[in-house]
């Protein structure tokens, strides 16, 4: 699973790399949660080119009576996500990448937990692949929110978890994006393992453990430990 994240990079930087406008009062974090609003970037048929938006992580079928359901469904199975009626139209028509520079995953031995971070083995930039959906809630409000696809782990992330969240190539974003772009099969087959050796990943401080710190602390490598 993939449940926590961060993009710690400034707004010029997501600028470049994706081409679009972040929001003016962005700022970097280095422990994003779920149901909190992540930028999202999407594309629409009826507007030229990717634009970032602000969308509750943790994805609120149409359907749904309440967001409580959306606490669930932070991820989405790539094996399952063409078959699952909270995800099945949003994988046709409402695809997003989701930018980020690191991800969080544990290992458990007992009680303990301890963080590990994966990063390009780089450190730049990356995304997911995502899905959006629009709820209404009783007042009528609208609410935009999104989930993380996951995979099998490849060879590096299967140390600490068997599964990882789906990052794609930059050559593939634009395909992902394009919203004539429809066939099922062909786009869960984009749904891989990102390649090992171009990853990497190191313990971080149990800081990370804690919703309420978000610092570059929590991203740093505890020293002397399990490097990848």
């Amino acid at each position: 699973m993939c449940g926590r994240y961060r993009l710690s990079r400034q707004k010029e930087m997501l600028a470049e790399r994706f081409g679009i406008e972040p929001d003016d009062d962005w700022m970097p974090r280095y422990n994003i949660a779920p149901t909190q609003n992540v930028p999202v970037i999407r594309q629409q048929a009826e507007q030229a080119g990717r634009f970032s938006v602000r969308m509750r992580w943790g994805l609120i079928p149409s359907w749904a009576k309440d967001a409580r359901s959306g606490v669930k469904m932070i991820n989405a199975r790539a094996e399952t996500v063409a078959s699952k009626p909270a995800f099945q139209e949003a994988l046709r028509k409402r695809r997003c990448l989701i930018p980020a520079d690191g991800f969080y995953e544990w290992t458990k031995a007992g009680k303990n937990k301890t963080p590990f971070c994966f990063t390009m083995a780089d450190g730049g930039l990356f995304a997911f692949a995502g899905l959006w959906e629009s709820w209404r809630d009783l007042q009528g409000q609208a609410v935009e929110s999104c989930s993380i696809i996951t995979t099998t782990a490849n060879a590096l992330c299967a140390g600490v978890h068997d599964r990882m969240p789906v990052i794609l190539p930059e050559d593939r974003y634009d395909l992902w994006l394009d919203p004539a772009f429809q066939a099922p099969d062909a786009i869960v087959a984009l749904l891989q393992p990102f390649a090992a050796e171009q990853m990497h990943g190191y313990e971080v401080s149990s800081r990370v453990n804690r919703v309420q710190n978000d610092d570059a602390e929590c991203a740093e490598p505890v020293m002397n430990t399990r490097l990848f």
